[in-house]
């Protein structure tokens, strides 16, 4: 963490972090795949039908898809909850749920300890983003310090 991290503030809510190389990469790749699909249909010899033609876009159009899918990821906080979008699957914790939030050296992305035991990739935080992923996971530990924290049993706070 920061030198700094216990004077800052937490971010104001609501909050999201978002990996910026990847989603540079994949939507120009995404791009880059469609209009090339698109310009090599156009340009296929007068023999190949109009189905051939429109299945090579739906070809590019999938492998937008699929670079979507990998873009998409992101880490989500308001007051109540914290909402982690991966690639496919997106999971809603209330604050309490969350224990920790780790990256160690070396690691692609955070994980978040559960109450449960269990831990969950956070691929909304990505380690290529250098500075930016320190940063983004900084903040969002600090606000896990001042929102994550249940209640005693019985305290009825």
């Amino acid at each position: 963490m920061d030198d700094d991290a216990p004077h800052r503030q937490p971010p104001p809510l609501p909050v999201t972090w978002r990996p910026r190389n990847i989603r540079i990469v994949g939507y120009t790749l995404a791009v880059l795949v469609v209009v090339t699909m698109a310009a090599l249909a156009a340009v296929l010899p007068p023999d190949w039908r109009l189905s051939d033609r429109l299945g090579l876009v739906a070809i590019g159009a999938v492998g937008a898809a699929v670079l979507h899918l990998l873009a998409r990821p992101r880490l989500q906080a308001t007051e109540t909850r914290v909402t982690v979008v991966n690639s496919v699957r997106t999971y809603v914790l209330e604050w309490p749920e969350i224990i920790d939030a780790r990256m160690p050296v070396g690691e692609p992305w955070p994980t978040v300890d559960l109450a449960d035991g269990s831990t969950l990739a956070v691929m909304g935080v990505q380690s290529s983003d250098g500075e930016r992923a320190r940063r983004a996971l900084d903040d969002f530990r600090l606000l896990l310090r001042t929102r994550g924290e249940a209640e005693e049993p019985g305290s009825g706070r």
